[in-house]
């Protein structure tokens, strides 16, 4: 499809816009769009020219970038319907600002909600993994084996996403989870938090916020190496999805695992009335 043609877009973007202002923002360079998030001059230079990028590949799709939807969120109505390519101009966004790793740029092709081609970019290392539905994935236009193939780490390498919760119930998460998984601090970077997964270096990640531009690629690249990624509620993972959550694994019995775990009411996740598996 257009695998080709958006790597070769990707590098450049990165190359001309994100990395000549790694550890070089100006002050004024890095403002906070809504409280505790901050975008920087990076993030909105990329997504412009990825935009005119994409528009220019494929004229008839609708285009959903993170910072326009800053603007105006209205640009996420219908995000799962039709065809639409998702932009997240720079992932790790604080990351980046604060000159330091991870951070990444990712793009996803959309139709009706499922994800059919996607996109991972490192700009430092220039690392690209893509994926494509029913095709397989890629790093580095390697093909990357499916990750049952590889032996099981005991504990498992949990990373949990749970910043964003209230602090009594992040506590309760953690020390639950610790029994059984080995919990390792988040990147802060989904694009990384992705990747990890498909090459080994995580078993489990939990996220609880569900942007689109956050997951969409993600989720196609590790569903295609035999990795398994749903809602929170055990429903599979769709753009524009009702859904609470993410969980996502390197393979079934180890999502089974997380599900059974980080799930239990015990935990402090959800709602104690909600069931998982309802």
């Amino acid at each position: 499809m257009f695998g080709e043609q958006v790597s070769t877009l990707m590098r450049k973007v990165a190359a001309d816009v994100v990395m000549p202002r790694f550890r070089s923002l100006a002050p004024g360079e890095v403002v906070e769009k809504t409280p505790g998030e901050i975008v920087t001059v990076a993030d909105r230079e990329a997504e412009a020219r990825l935009y005119a990028g994409l528009a220019a590949l494929d004229a008839g799709a609708r285009i959903v970038g993170e910072e326009a939807v800053s603007r105006d969120p209205d640009l996420l109505d219908g995000v799962g319907e039709g065809r639409v390519w998702l932009i997240d101009p720079l992932d790790g966004t604080a990351n980046f600002a604060a000159g330091r790793f991870p951070f990444g740029m990712m793009i996803a092709l959309v139709e009706d909600g499922e994800p059919v081609e996607g996109w991972i970019f490192d700009p430092p290392s220039g690392r690209l993994c893509h994926a494509r539905r029913g095709k397989g994935a890629t790093c580095d236009c390697q093909p990357v084996p499916v990750s049952g193939r590889r032996g099981r780490r005991l504990p498992p390498r949990a990373a949990l996403g749970s910043h964003f919760l209230p602090p009594d119930r992040r506590e309760a998460l953690h020390v639950f989870a610790a029994r059984t998984l080995d919990v390792q601090p988040v990147p802060r970077c989904a694009a990384e938090s992705y990747v990890r997964l498909v090459l080994g270096q995580d078993d489990i990640a939990l996220f609880q916020r569900i942007l689109p531009w956050d997951h969409a690629a993600g989720a196609l690249f590790l569903a295609e190496t035999g990795g398994k990624i749903t809602h929170w509620d055990g429903t599979p993972y769709r753009v524009g999805g009702l859904g609470k959550g993410v969980l996502a694994a390197a393979d079934a019995k180890l999502w089974d695992m997380a599900a059974t775990l980080i799930c239990d009411p015990a935990a402090g996740l959800a709602d104690r009335e909600d069931s998982f598996y309802a």
